[in-house]
């Protein structure tokens, strides 16, 4: 069993870009006054739920990614789940940087589109991956 570099990476990636959505929520904080709660502030929601959504779905998906690398599945479908889960949540983030993206309404529609990937692209990266792993092990 050899070192999961692949899920290493994506594990590499997803921090910085988690720790960039805590310091957008969190500077946001500052410059609103608001210590805990929204504040009926609909950015402080979106920018809330925009780290907090990427921090409930990168755990289990870089155990189960880090579970089928360490089996020994092959480079190319290990890859493949990284990719996609890295490109959804960075659609997701891209979805949330806009209030149309969050919370409806006017605005472009590249921020819907956006959140479509991000939430198709976890669900369906999650279930595959799932899958997959359960597929190696039964």
């Amino acid at each position: 069993m050899s070192f999961p570099v692949i899920t290493a990476t994506l594990a590499a990636f997803l921090i910085i870009l988690q720790q960039g959505l805590m310091l957008s929520a969190g500077l946001h904080r500052a410059k609103a006054g608001v210590g805990v709660g929204l504040s009926d502030d609909p950015n402080l929601e979106r920018k809330i739920r925009r780290h907090g959504n990427l921090a409930e779905n990168s755990g289990i998906l870089l155990i189960g990614l880090g579970l089928v690398e360490m089996y020994g599945a092959p480079f190319g479908a290990v890859v493949t789940f990284a990719i996609i889960f890295a490109v959804a949540r960075v659609g997701h983030a891209i979805a949330f940087s806009s209030l149309t993206g969050s919370h409806g309404g006017d605005g472009s529609k590249l921020f819907v589109a956006m959140r479509a990937v991000g939430a198709t692209g976890t669900a369906l990266g999650g279930i595959g991956l799932g899958a997959y792993l359960a597929y190696l092990v039964l």
